[in-house]
């Protein structure tokens, strides 16, 4: 989901600069990565580099045609108007986090990475109630806005345009988490000639500044200057 409005400009610039017609369906990313196996049909899958990789080493991608598309780096929000939390640093993070009566996280990879983050802090088992976790294809975002959780933890890009959430600020360094979402063929797709000719637009430099404004970087050089996305993002 974190690439849904971006996804969702770019194809239509697609469109009409190609004369081509494109339907995209954005679902979150477990449930994706599920219905691909299960054998539908697809020209292009687009979803984090370790979920692409993955249907790639099962054979459900053409081989060789998998290509880094966006990063992203994982921030934290809170819903409008209330008082931001200090997020300088590691340790304050980890304040705000303790601090907090809920904490929401997602079950793509950002969720997985943070989870990781909080038993690397011996937080785990006491944060274990106050976690809440939206189902596939829900943003954290919903969940701040209406009140269920009090900080939250999501890709930048879903973030970002989420109303009635405020975004804090990207993970501080050295802790930051940074998404690379790559794209792919479908091993079963019918329309090869037009899913290569997607990708190769959606990977140009043509469409770096559409990535920007949606909070993200474009790939290879996301991880090294995703910190400017926050700064850019509305």
């Amino acid at each position: 989901m974190a690439t849904r409005d971006v996804l969702a400009e770019l194809v239509t610039a697609f469109e009409d600069s190609s004369g081509r017609t494109v339907v995209l369906e954005s679902v979150g990313g477990v449930h994706a990565a599920q219905r691909v196996r299960a054998g539908e049909r697809f020209d292009v899958i687009v979803l984090a580099r370790d979920a692409i990789e993955a249907l790639a080493e099962a054979g459900h991608l053409r081989r060789g045609t998998m290509v880094d598309f966006a990063c992203s780096g994982v921030a934290v929000a809170v819903r409008t108007g209330v008082e931001r939390p200090d997020i300088r640093d590691e340790a304050a993070l980890r304040r705000a986090v303790l601090a907090a009566r809920s904490v929401g996280t997602s079950t793509g990879p950002s969720g997985v990475a943070l989870g990781r983050l909080f038993e690397r802090w011996g937080i785990a088992a006491e944060l274990r109630h106050r976690l809440v976790t939206p189902p596939p294809g829900i943003p954290v975002g919903d969940l701040i806005a209406g009140g269920r959780v009090e900080l939250g933890f999501q890709q930048l890009s879903e973030l970002a345009r989420a109303p009635g959430v405020d975004v804090v600020g990207l993970l501080p360094p050295p802790i930051e988490i940074v998404t690379t979402f790559s794209a792919a063929i479908g091993a079963t797709g019918p329309e090869g000639d037009g899913a290569a000719e997607l990708i190769a637009f959606l990977v140009s430099q043509a469409t770096a500044d559409t990535k920007r404004r949606h909070g993200m970087e474009p790939a290879p050089d996301g991880p090294a200057t995703v910190g400017q996305a926050a700064r850019r993002a509305p």
